[in-house]
């Protein structure tokens, strides 16, 4: 690839998304590629104080990329895969899913977890997300939610400076950029977001070149487990907002799937689990997706899109 002209990697440029973007830009480096970095905001990082949900979940930090690459100023998108919608209208394609980090989710607590062990306790417990939100809720029902937004960072910075007991991370999020000595906690209990800890490289569907090389970037298992995970939220046409959370891994021959949709406000679970032959695992994200919609979970997406 010498000579050629260097491949524009696009990304958001808080710290964890500019880290994202440079191990992209490694693995194209070690495939030979000249590459050079492009910074581009979006309406997720401009707007810090409207609550997520509000802004309509879906592609509050994606846009500005598909913008960027339908234009022509990046070849290479960058994207935290959990924020991608399930459904793209747009000429673009996931050409690799990279190896995922730590699914977890994570409870930093800067004055510890004692109060975990109070059942009378009425803590006040920080996060944006809807599916976190009820999944607290459900097991700590005493606790209150605030809202909180803004990068890693930010929120580590307001988790210390408002004395609430603690804030949920993404795990992946703080040990990517050596943040995890944070962490308080692992909620090993909490089913994470579909495809929470891999990263996607995105591009034009027609750059029949782009596509070549990067798909040399894809995770094979991480890709299947990540694609069933996001299959069940696309069943269920329920967008990253919505209190839906979906795990899969891979147990010698077979791949397993936990998923769970519950009520906003933590009062009512749904849950399930399948087993599947890893070479014949496609389509149990939308059978997995039936199961939980047909145990009562399409009344709670329904009452989300009304609320939201």
């Amino acid at each position: 690839m010498a000579g050629s002209k260097p491949v524009r990697i696009g990304t958001r440029d808080s710290e964890l998304a500019t880290w994202q973007a440079k191990q992209v830009e490694q693995q194209l480096k070690d495939l030979g590629a000249e590459t050079e970095i492009v910074f581009v905001k979006s309406e997720g990082d401009l707007d810090l104080t409207t609550p997520l949900t509000e802004m309509g979940g879906k592609g509050v930090f994606t846009k500005a990329l598909d913008e960027a690459l339908l234009e022509k100023q990046i070849d290479v998108a960058v994207h935290s895969y959990k924020d991608l919608p399930t459904e793209n209208p747009l000429p673009l394609v996931v050409s690799a899913v990279m190896e995922r980090e730590d699914p977890r989710d994570a409870l930093v607590s800067p004055k510890g977890t004692e109060f975990l062990d109070d059942d009378a306790f009425e803590a006040v417990i920080a996060t944006s997300s809807n599916r976190r939100r009820a999944q607290w809720l459900h097991r700590y029902p005493n606790h209150s939610i605030t809202n909180i937004r803004g990068n890693v960072n930010t929120r580590l910075r307001k988790v210390n400076e408002n004395g609430w007991e603690g804030a949920i991370f993404a795990a992946a999020g703080l040990k990517r950029i050596g943040l995890d000595h944070n962490i308080s906690l692992y909620l090993d209990w909490m089913v994470p977001a579909p495809a929470q800890g891999a990263m996607a490289v995105m591009v034009r569907e027609s750059d029949d070149q782009m596509i070549k090389i990067t798909k040399k970037l894809n995770h094979p298992e991480t890709d299947l487990c990540t694609g069933l995970e996001r299959e069940l939220l696309n069943e269920m046409e329920a967008g990253c907002s919505a209190p839906v959370g979906a795990f899969a891994w891979i147990e010698g021959t077979e791949v397993i799937l936990h998923a769970v949709a519950l009520k906003v406000d933590g009062s009512l679970q749904y849950d399930v689990e399948m087993k599947a032959p890893v070479e014949n695992a496609a389509g149990t994200g939308r059978t997995a997706a039936r199961k939980l919609l047909d145990q009562g979970a399409d009344k709670l997406v329904e009452e989300m899109r009304k609320e939201y």
